[in-house]
């Protein structure tokens, strides 16, 4: 198969979806790989090890989408390219579409086969493809929580870790995954007083075994969620439903109960994000104010760390882009029941429920057009 790597062309997006090793094993498997001109240069790697790899360095994304089978991206496709996208194509990347209407409308039209990461699924419920970026994603949202409280930066200047003589800075996380538990590790460890809400007791129980004494584990309600974001100093959205649109739990008038100069960060704005008030923002205009509430919503977390990120993501996405190119999407999917959970638009079908039913479109379980 001919694979395509293409160099990302959202705002400030320096990831790549391949490594040179990811190359050198696709070639291994007997495929082709095309690699945009400088789509490594972002995460440190050269078109010259890209080529000492096996791969063939093209200059545009117009002879990448018109010559490989299947393109690989790390974020989804943006408007420049919606005319690039061929009938019966592979899309294997990051999508969010029940978050991108017009998106999921051009995909149906193009006649391609779209298989998004977020949605490859294990047995176990775990989502592997997700879980790297996640894991960045967490702890990162406590590194920006705690540079925004600061003065100079819009927030109400309080240290999170507080000092001795002076109490801790709250940190309220709703979502008890992969986020939620990443971004509580670094709050805990700069001494925060953190709370996590879940609505799985289960979770709950878990993570009262492994997580400090910092760490109050609660269950997620509206009335819990009301009277902690009232004493948080930073609050992180971590709330995650697969492939559907995020629920808003923190409304416009849960913000007007806030301290003034407190940070919201929702790293569920992929997924339209959890907070009411939220809006996309990017790595050089990170935040905006309502209500005095400094809101951290960029929709490409990771992006601002690329080397650790596209290292992470490589090592996650490459063994199912190997099986998808040694077999074929179709025989993948038959034979693979986490790659099936990743079609969302196959052939002008929505084939993923959370997607179908955020825009009211007809769904078509995947297995009718296998």
């Amino acid at each position: 198969m001919i694979v395509g790597v293409l160099k990302e062309i959202k705002a400030e997006e320096n990831r790549v979806c391949m490594t040179p090793a990811g190359v050198e094993i696709m070639k291994q498997n007997s495929h082709t790989v095309l690699v945009e001109k400088n789509a490594g240069t972002g995460s440190g790697f050269t078109n010259k090890a890209y080529e000492t790899a096996g791969a063939e360095i093209v200059d545009t994304p117009k002879e990448i989408f018109k010559r490989a089978e299947m393109v690989m991206h790390v974020k989804e496709p943006l408007p420049s390219e919606y005319v690039l996208i061929r009938k019966d194509q592979i899309i294997f990347t990051y999508l969010h579409l029940a978050a991108a209407e017009e998106l999921t409308h051009v995909l149906i039209k193009s006649g391609s086969i779209n298989i998004a990461y977020e949605t490859i699924q294990k047995a176990d419920g775990s989502l592997p493809l997700l879980t790297p970026m996640s894991e960045v994603a967490g702890r990162m949202a406590i590194q920006q929580g705690a540079k925004y409280l600061e003065m100079a930066q819009g927030g109400h200047g309080v240290l999170l870790g507080g000092v001795p003589g002076v109490d801790p800075g709250t940190v309220v996380i709703i979502g008890g995954g992969i986020v939620g538990t990443n971004a509580a590790k670094m709050a805990c460890g700069l001494g925060a007083k953190v709370y996590i809400l879940d609505m799985n007791l289960e979770r709950l129980r878990y993570l009262s075994d492994v997580m400090p004494r910092n760490c109050f584990l609660l269950m997620s309600k509206p009335s819990t969620v009301r009277r902690l974001i009232h004493e948080a100093d930073v609050v992180v959205g971590a709330v995650l439903i697969p492939g559907a649109k995020a629920p808003k739990l923190v409304t416009r008038e849960m913000l007007k109960t806030m301290k003034k100069g407190a940070v919201l960060v929702d790293v569920a704005i992929d997924q339209g994000g959890c907070f009411e008030t939220s809006k996309p923002t990017t790595h050089a205009q990170p935040i905006y104010k309502i209500d005095g509430v400094v809101h951290y919503c960029v929709a490409n977390m990771p992006g601002a760390v690329p080397k650790t990120s596209t290292l992470a993501l490589t090592n996650a996405t490459l063994p199912y882009a190997v099986e998808i190119a040694n077999k074929g999407w179709k025989k993948a999917m038959q034979e693979n029941p986490e790659i099936r959970l990743g079609a969302n638009v196959v052939k002008g079908k929505v084939t993923y429920q959370g997607v179908a039913e955020a825009f009211g479109l007809r769904f078509t379980p995947i297995d009718k057009l296998l």
